[in-house]
């Protein structure tokens, strides 16, 4: 019985690539050193695969940056502000369009379907030319070749492709991507005759946009590109890959009908609608399924006999030799390697899997449907799956009444938003375009070590105290020499946003090396939720009222809201997520009321994930949303008027839950728009009416290039077309962790001067 793996994490067990690629970025290696760690890198991920016994193995889901934007630079579909001159693309092209430049702004980066996952969004016109101008799929399968490894080298499908892409700025408006396809088909087929020639069987093409709610046309799509190619992948055994969700029918009928396809991926931990409908719907005879029976979106062991038992019955209806084995999505998802785990909990790790875990388990299961079952092993899994189930850790009943009281109440705030605006101004007294940053300032490597040796026990508690008292002191500095109108503490003693709050809730593990990639060099490290959560004493009240008490100005109280701690944790999964959402919100709450409490009149709750969990498929949505922005409005629905509760998202599109955002009734939102061509302003010019605050970014954070005052004025004018001059806020697209100071100060320098040239001449124009 065969297996096989979708992709594995790139950023390797001790983040290796993560440090190659800022060292490079920083010039202090050259390309060829950043090469080496990523060539290594491969070669360990390959020869652990081969060594599981894996017989599908992947190659070219390793990436310097994202997937798709490695797709970008085969196709040749390079902006034209990058002034690329032809050739094979390499790393100063490629990075500019990942990271902009001194000069030039990135591309789009927005979240990979409903992950916490960054992709680089091609900009597609009419007139884009393509050219076979990145040979990485190739290069990648002749080194595992060489090392004696046959890989399955994967490619994002061309109809993803387009249907993931947007169109370029300035091109008409009804412009389609999709009507490109017999445009970049001919280099899919010259990538298909040099894998061909460099002796591949397999390819695997990736098109998890058939997950989602298609109508005719790109349904279509699919069956004219893969009919297009026919030709050229004669000889070619071609898998077709989809994860993240169920397959429809009309788009499981399409898919199993082409006849260039060999095989058919679908994950059947999110897609158990899918198991329904091979079941009912028949599978096609003479083809390969690829289940996907082990999670690559979680941390949890499976239930091996379970597993077992769906593919015993797949095998039934596809016969013995086609049925694989698989993951439910690339395992570039979870965390690399339960081993490197040497502090948690005995208990709570026999529950878990990590990727190299998952591979075991793929493993272990193609060859229990062999004959061979490690019974061993088997027992072992059931051991720990019936531990999991009846230890006292895992259920609160104190938490599971309080949550199920909130049933009957959609806990808003008594009063209506203008209103409450006009209590906070009169007690705040901010200007006109007041301006404020998200929260988080530079992480200096002095800072990190502060909160390492601490968390090493190697300082007291007094020192670390006093380290990250003189922090908040410099950032409070900064903030009034630069004249921002409310300021933050800058988060010194938080490494993750997610992980604080984890670390101080009851019902949350923590790894030591469980990370995972989000975007680029960025990587997070997800708490684990095991069990009910609660919170058993105050976590931001003491930074936070000591921040306020170095200045007059408003200080921002910052936590993360319910939402995001759920979608950026690895959640439990005997329960709904709703109910877990609930209970976190409570948490959220009784910190709340104590920040209030202790003299904060500004409390920021972000929500920068809230979009970011929404279904794929829109009978789905309104469910998600509706317990989504219940539980935002839990955490703040017993505050005064007085108080003005802000709230951050970041890094999707928005435009489509508008009025849900609006339903969270946040008295202030701060959301990316800059990067994202101020897309989130057209939902305004539409005519939807806005009546809280709200701060559109002005400038992208996550590119190192700094903003003029100029190109900041510009942004807010067209702003201040769309929305009303005071409810307008001027602040960043999003925290400022990631930059260093030398980028942050000129920045919010520009920033500011922008929101006073603008009040001068709003003034002078009355």
């Amino acid at each position: 019985m065969a297996s096989h793996i979708v992709g594995y994490p790139r950023m390797g067990p001790k983040r290796e690539l993560k440090f190659a690629l800022e060292s490079f970025w920083d010039k202090k290696s050259s390309a060829e050193d950043l090469q080496k760690v990523a060539a290594d890198l491969r070669s360990s991920i390959w020869k652990q695969m081969a060594e599981a016994g894996i017989k599908y193995i992947p190659s070219n889901t390793f990436s310097y940056y994202d997937q798709v934007l490695d797709t970008t630079a085969m196709l040749g579909a390079v902006p034209d502000r990058y002034v690329w001159n032809g050739g094979e693309i390499g790393f100063d092209i490629y990075f500019s369009m990942a990271r902009g430049n001194a000069t030039l702004p990135a591309m789009e980066m927005t979240k990979w379907f409903d992950t916490n996952y960054h992709f680089i969004v091609p900009e597609l016109g009419p007139n884009t030319k393509f050219s076979y101008a990145s040979h990485k799929a190739v290069s990648e399968y002749k080194e595992a070749k060489a090392l004696g490894i046959d890989t399955v080298p994967v490619l994002v499908g061309p109809v993803s492709y387009l249907l993931l892409s947007k169109p370029a700025k300035g091109v008409e408006k009804g412009f389609v991507p999709l009507s490109l396809l017999d445009k970049i088909l001919p280099v899919y087929t010259e990538v298909i005759a040099e894998l061909k020639a460099a002796g591949a069987k397999w390819i695997q093409f990736d098109e998890p946009t058939l997950v989602k709610d298609l109508d005719s046309h790109q349904l279509q799509a699919f069956t004219h590109a893969y009919s297009v190619l026919e030709s050229s992948l004669s000889g070619l055994n071609v898998l077709i890959e989809t994860y993240f969700a169920d397959v429809p029918a009309a788009a499981y009928k399409t898919i199993t009908s082409l006849k260039a396809v060999t095989g058919f991926g679908f994950d059947l931990i999110r897609g158990e609608k899918t198991l329904d409908l091979i079941k009912s719907a028949g599978f096609p005879a003479n083809k390969y399924l690829f289940a996907g029976v082990v999670d690559g979106r979680n941390i949890w062991a499976i239930d091996l006999a379970s597993s077992l038992g769906t593919l015993k019955e797949l095998e039934t209806i596809v016969g013995k030799d086609k049925l694989v084995v698989s993951t439910s999505c690339s395992l570039q998802h979870t965390a690399v390697d339960l081993v490197n785990e040497t502090k948690l909990d005995d208990e709570i790790k026999s529950w878990l899997a990590f990727a190299a875990q998952k591979v075991v388990e793929v493993n272990a299961l193609a060859k229990a449907l062999a004959g061979h079952k490690d019974e061993a092993f088997f027992a072992a899994n059931a051991a720990a799956q019936a531990s999991r189930k009846s230890s006292p850790r895992v259920n609160n009943a104190e938490v599971q009444k309080a949550a199920a009281a909130l049933k009957g109440s959609d806990h808003r705030r008594v009063t209506n938003v203008s209103s409450r605006l006009e209590a906070q101004q009169k007690k705040l007294n901010l200007p006109l375009l007041p301006t404020t940053t998200i929260g988080s300032f530079p992480q200096t490597i002095e800072l990190r070590r502060l909160r390492r040796e601490y968390k090493a026990n190697k300082i007291s508690e007094e020192v670390y105290v006093k380290g990250i008292k003189e922090e908040i002191a410099q950032v409070v500095k900064l903030q009034e020499e630069l004249d921002i109108d409310v300021l933050v503490h800058g988060e010194p003693e938080r490494n993750d946003m997610v992980e604080y709050f984890g670390e101080q809730l009851s019902g949350f593990a923590f790894t030591v090396n469980g990370w995972v990639q989000s975007y680029g060099s960025r990587c997070v490290k997800p708490p684990i939720i095991y069990g009910d959560v609660s919170r058993p004493k105050a976590m931001t009240v003491f930074w936070s009222s000591m921040a306020q008490s170095m200045t007059s100005r408003p200080m921002k109280g910052m936590l993360t809201g319910p939402v995001t701690i759920l979608n950026w944790s690895f959640v439990r999964n005997d329960q709904p997520r709703f109910e877990t959402c609930y209970q976190i919100a409570l948490a959220i709450k009784d910190e709340v009321e104590d920040l209030e409490a202790a003299g904060i009149t500004v409390i920021q709750i972000d929500e920068a994930a809230l979009r970011e969990g929404l279904p794929l498929r829109k009978s789905e949505e309104a469910f998600y949303l509706d317990w989504a922005v219940h539980s935002f409005r839990i955490t703040n629905c017993g505050v005064k008027d007085t108080t003005q509760i802000h709230t951050h998202m970041c890094y999707s599109n928005f435009n489509d839950i508008i009025h849900s955002i609006i339903d969270m009734d946040a008295d202030v939102i701060t959301i990316e728009n800059s990067r994202s061509d101020e897309k989130l302003l057209s939902v305004f010019r539409e005519g939807v009416k806005y009546g809280a605050g709200i701060g559109p970014g002005v400038y992208d954070i996550h590119s190192p290039r700094i903003p003029s005052t100029e190109e900041i004025s510009d942004r807010i004018k067209k702003m201040l077309a769309v929305l009303e001059t005071n409810i307008l806020w001027v602040n960043p697209d999003c925290g400022l962790k990631t930059r260093k100071y030398a980028e942050v100060k000129p920045a919010l320098s520009a920033m500011v001067a922008a929101a006073k040239q603008l009040r001068a001449e709003l003034a002078s124009a009355k």
